[in-house]
């Protein structure tokens, strides 16, 4: 095992979607699934402690016109610093985010992901 994963403990935990009508998405994922789906901010909504959870980002200024996986981790810097190593190349530097601090970053194909790190006192008041 790479010595990054095991001082990260990173884990794939969430998928975020760009939505267009968040009241609509919210609706059709709680009835379609039945997942409960929590409001954080007015255009940023989505489920919390269910394995892998769902994001919906209704910001049109901030959502990204494909999905967002999101790679939670133990230590923000030291994941900033392993994916600048490993060649990845950071498009959004660290911000604050409801529940944390992220940031994002292209893989060699082209892929955007994010990294974050859930904090109590972090992020954004929903």
């Amino acid at each position: 095992m790479p010595e990054s994963e095991s001082v990260l403990a990173a884990r794939l935990a969430y998928l975020e979607l760009p939505v267009g009508d968040i009241e609509g998405s919210i609706t059709f994922f709680a009835a379609a699934f039945g997942w409960d789906i929590t409001r954080f901010a007015p255009s940023y909504a989505g489920t919390v402690g269910q394995g892998t959870d769902l994001g919906l980002d209704g910001d049109p200024q901030q959502a990204g016109s494909a999905p967002l996986a999101g790679i939670e981790v133990s230590d923000l810097e030291a994941a900033l610093a392993a994916v600048v190593g490993a060649g990845g190349v950071v498009t959004r530097s660290i911000f604050a985010f409801p529940g944390g601090r992220r940031f994002h970053f292209r893989e060699p194909s082209g892929n955007e992901l994010s990294v974050f790190v859930y904090e109590q006192n972090g992020g954004v008041a929903g």
